[in-house]
């Protein structure tokens, strides 16, 4: 990231200055390959747009969203007040975050332990600079003229009916969106939720995700996007299993933005 300019709020801090927006980054925008590609298309919107922000760096640890789900009520707690001191330390006031379990965490289940702040999805920040023409969109790039279906996040769409936002973010292309059989809030998980990530499968007829890969196929779409890093990781393995990986991508809503940008 030495590229870009993500300062830290410690840094910020020590200079008297307050973001306008705190980017939680996630432990998948931090550490997983993949998803640091997310991070880093999504900082640069940030900076080419002229956004204030800052990402606690070091300080941010993971929200506890999958102690709690597997069922370490302690460790959730222990991870949420932690975080929860950082963040009252430094004032913050709005946060962001490419993550729905992030978002859902923060959003949800922070405030009954002392963290109350406005959080947003990244689908519903990018909607927003759209909106109010600071995304300047080529429509002439890769995605132009490409079927794109969008797969819901269980946390962003069921858990918080966050619909529409991504779904606006896709339309500001110059594409064709189409839905899958089953969306909105009838959208299937792609399996990794309730911190299904990090265990084996139980024994079944089929995975979750390549079922829904296989709808998302179905739809005649050579772009999967999606706006979760658990998401990101279940349909391209889906893709991979069923061998069309030459032919359909799956991308975060971040990296279709910033590439329809040109940066």
């Amino acid at each position: 990231m030495s590229n870009y300019k993500v300062p830290t709020m410690a840094e910020m801090a020590a200079k008297g200055e307050s973001p306008e927006v705190l980017f939680w980054v996630g432990c998948a925008g931090s550490f997983d390959e993949r998803y640091k590609a997310v991070t880093q298309a999504f900082v640069k919107i940030l900076n080419k747009v002229g956004v204030s922000f800052a990402v606690l760096g070091p300080e941010e640890t993971c929200t506890g969203d999958p102690a709690r789900r597997a069922g370490n009520e302690f460790l959730f707690q222990m991870q949420a007040v932690a975080n929860i001191q950082v963040l009252n330390g430094y004032n913050v006031k709005k946060v962001v975050t490419a993550c729905p379990h992030c978002f859902n965490t923060i959003k949800n289940e922070y405030p009954e332990l002392g963290g109350n702040y406005e959080v947003i999805h990244h689908s519903q920040f990018l909607q927003q600079l759209i909106n109010e023409g600071k995304v300047a969109l080529q429509g002439g790039g890769e995605f132009k003229g490409r079927k794109i279906t969008f797969h819901d996040s269980c946390y962003l769409g069921r858990a918080n009916n966050v619909y529409e936002a991504p779904r606006e973010v896709i339309k500001a292309l110059d594409v064709e969106l189409v839905e899958m059989k089953r969306c909105k809030t009838k959208g299937l998980c792609c399996g990794a939720g309730g911190a299904q990530m990090f265990k084996e499968p139980e024994n079944g007829k089929k995975d979750i995700n390549v079922e829904r890969t296989e709808e998302a196929l179905a739809t005649g779409a050579n772009t999967i996007a999606v706006g979760c890093p658990f998401c990101l990781t279940m349909m391209s393995d889906g893709v991979k299993n069923k061998n069309k990986e030459s032919e359909v991508k799956v991308y975060d809503l971040a990296e279709m933005i910033a590439k329809d940008m040109g940066i």
